[in-house]
């Protein structure tokens, strides 16, 4: 093997060490790393960089999800790291989750070098453009060769970079490395070539710099407050809801919270109230409504919100940092592209001078959700045993400062109806809206907070991402994953799906319980049958328990759907 085939290693040593320090000065302080041989100059630089934290998984689709949760969590950019051929693909679906709810992923994919592509070598497929449009930016780096300066790797880097803090989402970075990929030889070898970038080394800062200029929020104060006007909350931080929740008590205005925000009202149960059109009449004299953040859960209030820009005329305004499109229902709409805090405290400054008198117009509301409140309590005492209703309606009984990831099944739709989550700080993978990486995700939420956390999702979610359970085998913060097994999709009991197919072709009952799931990757496992022994097992780990106990609410097929429809019509007798 001639020296210059040597040597090459260290020239791609050189060219992810200088890459990733660029990451670190974007504020990049996490790298989530799988195994693979082509991705080892990136790993072992990741490894060497004393600002970044690895986490490792086996799995790459699961990393993807990992990187997910700890981006969402720590608002961050989170770097991954994988080997070429079918470990990048397994990245798509983190990615097009991050494409609509805007965590910031930058995705190192290792790649086998132009000329082993299309030639039947080993491992090697077109990674070019894999991404498409689920990706805010990409750069498809040469391999790295003394010919190439560094100065153009950092503008080209900076330049995916600054995309990304523009746009958000994630960024796809393709780095072909020819072999050999291993090599004891010193950096130092090419001194010369890393002192071309000298001044920047020395330095803490970016090599190029971008002035974005911060637009202040417009707001019409004057013309908002004069109006009956409505809040809902969607997906926000707890910071977020909690402004708004102080600001529309001041305003007098009703606050429909969406489960995602962390917060409840004295409006809850909108869901449910919302279809008893009689009862619900005095909503509709709404001619006002600003909605936080997006993906709203609730198809009923989704439907309320279109009749009353498209019928009633009500001016709809809309708030998020996002400047993407959200409008399912294409209504006339007036985004404003800034932070929400900032929106808010906006807002708030104004208020007082112009002497505002509260309205509290949509008062007679309140007792209908008290009703509601009583109604499901009273449904659900005539028996103990443990059901999905029953465990939807005691998330609000968690200890306090725990955190809360909902899953997308149908237990995050029960607690949509029944719940009320009142400062809480709750996530979820609302924008695809899959069932897969849930647990992985969750677990990068966890790493990021290391905050007692409570993990609620269905048992066909829990199969699908099984391989993840092993991210929490030596976790140490106090996590309960909480797995409704109902034997299938009983969300589809929801759905008019034909009924003749609905158990083989869309429910697709398994049989399976977890209790040896948890067993395998060294988790505690429970079975509580009554909503008493539910809550205690919950409690004691959070306040004093350590590592992940799964617990498993094993249902009969069908329960929950029944329990609901018989619960609606009481409502529609209301």
């Amino acid at each position: 093997m001639s020296s210059n085939l040597i040597h090459q290693a260290v020239i791609n040593r050189i060219w992810c060490q200088t890459i990733l320090e660029e990451l670190t000065r974007f504020g990049v302080t996490d790298v989530c790393v799988a195994p693979g041989s082509r991705s080892t100059p990136l790993t072992l630089e990741a490894d060497e960089n004393t600002k970044l934290t690895l986490h490792t998984h086996f799995d790459e689709r699961g990393l993807g999800f990992l990187a997910l949760g700890l981006a969402k969590a720590s608002q961050r950019p989170v770097a991954v790291v994988v080997t070429s051929g079918t470990a990048v693909a397994n990245l798509l679906p983190a990615i097009a989750e991050a494409k609509l709810t805007g965590e910031k992923l930058v995705v190192l994919t290792a790649d086998r070098p132009i000329e082993l592509v299309g030639c039947g070598a080993n491992q090697a497929i077109n990674q070019s453009g894999i991404f498409s449009e689920h990706v805010s930016a990409a750069l498809e780096l040469p391999s790295p060769s003394l010919h190439t300066p560094l100065k153009w790797l950092l503008t080209s880097v900076d330049q995916v970079m600054f995309e990304q803090a523009q746009k958000g989402s994630a960024v796809h970075i393709n780095c072909p490395f020819p072999e050999p990929l291993y090599s004891d030889q010193d950096k130092t070898t090419y001194q010369s070539y890393m002192d071309s970038v000298s001044r920047w080394w020395q330095s803490s800062q970016t090599f190029t710099h971008k002035q974005f200029r911060q637009a202040e929020p417009s707001i019409q104060t004057a013309q908002f407050v004069s109006k009956k006007g409505v809040f809902i909350l969607g997906s926000v931080t707890l910071d977020e809801a909690s402004k708004a929740k102080q600001l529309a008590e001041k305003l007098g205005w009703p606050l429909l919270c969406d489960p995602q925000s962390g917060q409840t009202s004295a409006w809850a149960h909108y869901d449910l109230w919302l279809q008893n059109t009689a009862q619900a009449e005095a909503l509709n004299q709404c001619e006002l409504v600003i909605q936080f953040g997006s993906r709203i859960i609730s198809k009923r209030l989704n439907q309320w919100l279109s009749q009353q820009v498209e019928c009633r005329e009500a001016e709809y305004h809309y708030v998020s940092p996002s400047f993407d499109r959200n409008n399912p229902s294409h209504l006339m709409q007036t985004h404003h592209v800034c932070d929400i805090s900032s929106w808010l405290d906006a807002f708030r400054a104004a208020i007082p001078a112009l002497l505002v008198q509260t309205s509290n117009w949509a008062d007679g509301l309140i007792p209908l959700s008290k009703q509601l409140t009583e109604l499901a309590s009273l449904h659900l005492s005539t028996d103990t045993k443990l059901t999905e209703i029953a465990v939807a309606l005691t998330v609000n009984q968690l200890p306090e400062e725990t955190h809360i990831f909902f899953g997308n099944s149908l237990f995050v739709r029960l607690v949509d109806m029944f719940g009320r989550v009142d400062g809480y700080e709750v996530y979820s993978n609302r924008g695809a809206s899959g069932i897969d990486g849930l647990i992985a995700t969750a677990s990068g939420v966890l790493r990021a907070n290391s905050q007692p956390t409570v993990i609620y999702l269905g048992d066909t979610s829990l199969l699908y991402d099984l391989n993840s359970l092993a991210l929490f085998s030596r976790a140490s913060t106090p996590v309960v994953i909480v797995v409704t097994n109902n034997d299938g999709g009983a969300i589809f009991d929801l759905l008019p799906v034909p009924e003749q197919q609905k158990q083989a072709l869309y429910q697709m009952p398994h049989g399976f319980d977890f209790q040896f799931a948890a067993k395998q990757f060294h988790l505690g496992y429970a079975k509580p049958e009554t909503v008493a022994d539910y809550q205690t097992l919950i409690t004691e780990h959070l306040e004093r328990g350590r590592g992940a106990l799964l617990v498993e609410v094993q249902t009969p097929p069908e329960q929950a759907s029944q329990q609901l429809k018989e619960f609606i019509q009481q409502v529609y007798a209301l």
